[in-house]
């Protein structure tokens, strides 16, 4: 059994605008990066390279806040958090408040293999990036006319904002769960945050237990939605104990955790065990979701 599950953010996503045009951008981005990590897991690679390589497929995407698509700061730069862990070894590697970085995944995988330590932030990170031969590109690779009007539309205020856009509210992160053919589970997310914020603020995805988790004797978990109450409810390791002291079912634990547990609509979360079960609850009007098992066909949804 091999499988994968990604997402793209949770919202309040308003179908009624979504245009047929933009719906199936959406659509074609979550294909192309579900078949990019499944395509690696038939080649008999791990769990850590599908799950990586699926995240960075959505890093690449202006679509989606993170990579390429980060949102702006209040000082007009991005800053860009992500995470990845191994369910085989609980080894785990993750970055935070990084700028300069074209794929913040592969960065946290770096920290992962070549690290003696899991979390690296700011400046620290991006010297570690450059003794791993990672480049750094200039500020603006990652502008784009949507970000920048986010940021224009509430940069004078105090307030910051999840990754809002003219027809939606969405938390705008990425993750990915993977199982591969020798029963691993890995976990990777990353995000570029929230427009406007300020002090090199950092939300649940960079942080393991949080936003990101991955143990093959529970589950692997990407969460996505307002990342102080993800850290609050500490939701991922949740999940996990969940079905390890209570021993739920993957769905009970998820629908527990998201529904009655999480304050509505703060988000959702994308799970996956070694049977290749999988649980994909939100409490908000959508979320951007895609997944694919052993003899199954692609199946990908918004709402």
């Amino acid at each position: 059994m091999i499988a994968i599950v990604i997402h793209g953010g949770a919202g309040t996503i308003n179908k009624a605008k979504m245009t047929p045009e933009k719906q199936k951008n959406y659509e074609l981005a979550l294909q192309k990066a579900t078949e990019v990590g499944y395509d690696l897991l038939k080649m008999g690679q791990s769990a850590l390279e599908a799950a990586e390589a699926a995240v960075r497929s959505m890093e690449d995407s202006p679509l989606f806040n993170a990579g390429h698509g980060s949102v702006f700061t209040h000082e007009g730069k991005h800053e860009m958090d992500a995470a990845i862990m191994c369910g085989k070894t609980l080894q785990a590697g993750a970055i935070a408040s990084v700028q300069g970085i074209q794929n913040p995944i592969c960065l946290s995988r770096a920290v992962l293999g070549h690290s003696n330590h899991i979390l690296l932030c700011g400046t620290g990170a991006q010297a570690f990036a450059q003794t791993q031969g990672f480049e750094l590109v200039a500020d603006d690779f990652f502008d784009t006319d949507l970000r920048k009007r986010q940021l224009k539309r509430i940069q004078d205020s105090q307030k910051t904002q999840l990754d809002h856009s003219e027809e939606d509210t969405k938390f705008g992160t990425v993750g990915a769960v993977t199982l591969d053919q020798q029963g691993n589970l890995a976990a990777a997310t990353s995000t570029g945050g929230m427009t406007n914020k300020r002090y090199m603020r950092i939300g649940d995805s960079p942080i393991i237990g949080v936003g990101t988790y991955a143990n093959n004797a529970t589950c692997a978990v990407s969460c996505t939605g307002h990342g102080e109450t993800f850290m609050q409810y500490v939701a991922a390791y949740d999940l996990a104990c969940l079905i390890a002291y209570k021993s739920l079912s993957l769905k009970e634990a998820g629908d527990y955790l998201v529904h009655q547990k999480l304050p509505k609509k703060s988000g959702g979360l994308i799970a996956l065990n070694t049977k290749g079960e999988i649980a994909l609850p939100f409490n908000t009007s959508g979320m951007y979701r895609a997944w694919m098992r052993s003899g199954e066909k692609l199946r990908l949804e918004i709402f």
